[in-house]
């Protein structure tokens, strides 16, 4: 090749076509993987949804048959099968979605029930006509809602699996049927788990608004306060650098403060629940040991049914909480372990330890442990079998009127 006189060359460096056609190659097969994975949990997610329809028209199958079956007595039509679901606490959750808080008297004892789910009743209530409905449809959603949110949450640290049986488990714990019933546990469980989702995937915003849901529909919301400080904190130590929206760790106490507003319209006094819960369910700060040594002398002066409902089933969920935040401790995500802790505190440190088994249903990291351990057959079987007894045993109660939690 001839140059013209002062004219240099500049070397260029030539990229091999094979080289480029390499890394085309690897980036399409690793989209490829991307698409496949996002396809598999998205075909999960909805076996999920699946499951929980399957196990929600199965639940109320069995309730109607047991009330049959258990009580001699017949169910007439669709409103007698409504009908033998107004149980317990049912009945004063509908009470504050149609009639409100009041100042005195009966309803006044009410103001120990948070506020969001008997709202969220009384809206969809405009829709169906009939505050029972409302309600059944309200926890159902948010029922499907916890399945799926918390098969994505086991899914960030797990095998798709292992997320899968978290679900199962969930919806087979002996206690389940809450989530299907006028009851604000389902309604909690999503807030919970989606708030705990967005954290983790750096979403604020959401978790703000599910935080602050929390908050409005269970004091234990206020626990998720720590667990979202700790996931805060975990991205802060990552970055260095501090989000203005971490301060969305901090929402359920909008949850709790609208409802001390709550309790200030109806009688004036913003801590007034405070005074129902002890004088009307002997709920009071004390030290675990105090509720606990109450409800294991309970056993030996009650009769046969209460002394098993009120005292060694509580026992039997109380240790199973002590045992699982133990081993969540060692194995499981910190967040998840202040999450155990703080609830299973919450539920014990009491003068009257009870409804430990519902209160269980919201203790999301026992699933994800009775998943993990489900990994042996022998385990699963033994865990599976046992939730499904109780859960047959637990229901028939509930649906004949009788204490279930």
């Amino acid at each position: 090749m001839v140059l013209e006189p002062g004219v240099r060359t500049v070397e260029t460096e030539s990229v091999p076509a094979s080289s480029t056609g390499l890394e085309a190659r690897c980036a399409s097969a690793k989209n490829a993987r991307a698409l496949r994975a996002g396809s598999l949990h998205r075909a999960a997610a909805w076996q999920v949804v699946g499951a929980a329809l399957v196990s929600k028209f199965l639940v109320f199958i069995f309730a109607a048959e047991s009330y049959v079956v258990l009580g001699n007595e017949p169910i007439h039509g669709f409103r007698g099968w409504l009908g033998t679901l107004i149980r317990w606490d049912t009945v004063h959750y509908l009470n504050v979605a149609e009639h409100g808080y009041g100042g005195n008297g009966r309803l006044s004892n009410l103001l120990v029930l948070f506020p969001a789910y008997p709202w969220a009743v009384r809206f969809f209530s405009l829709v169906f006509g009939d505050y029972l409905i409302s309600g059944l449809f309200v926890s159902g959603v948010a029922s499907i809602f916890a399945a799926v949110l918390l098969y994505r949450l086991a899914a960030l640290d797990f095998s798709s699996a292992v997320a899968r049986r978290a679900a199962w488990f969930l919806f087979i714990f002996p206690t389940s049927y809450f989530l299907h019933l006028a009851y604000a546990e389902s309604m909690f469980i999503a807030m919970v788990l989606g708030c705990i989702l967005a954290a983790r995937r750096q979403e604020w915003f959401q978790c703000g608004i599910c935080g602050t849901l929390a908050g409005l529909t269970r004091v234990n919301g206020l626990v998720l306060i720590p667990v979202l400080a700790y996931e805060a904190a975990e991205q802060y130590s990552k970055t260095r650098r501090f989000d203005w929206r971490f301060l969305c760790a901090a929402s359920p106490m909008l949850g709790l403060a609208a409802y001390l507003l709550v309790n200030l319209s109806a009688t004036g006094d913003p801590f007034a629940f405070l005074a129902v819960q002890r004088e009307h369910f002997s709920k009071y700060f004390a030290v675990p040991w105090t509720g606990l040594a109450e409800t294991v002398r309970s056993i030996g002066y009650r009769g046969p049914t209460e002394s098993q409902m009120v005292g060694t089933q509580e026992l039997v969920f109380v240790l199973l909480g002590l045992l699982c935040t133990i081993y969540c401790w060692k194995k499981l995500r910190p967040s998840y372990s202040i999450w155990m802790t703080g609830n299973w505190l919450l539920a014990t440190c009491t003068g009257f330890v009870y409804c430990v088994p519902r209160f269980s249903l919201t203790m999301f990291p026992i699933f994800m442990i009775f998943a993990l351990v489900g990994r042996n057959r022998l385990c699963r079987a033994a865990i599976t079998i046992w939730s499904l007894l109780f859960l047959a045993l637990f229901t028939s109660l509930f649906v004949r009127g009788l204490w279930a939690f």
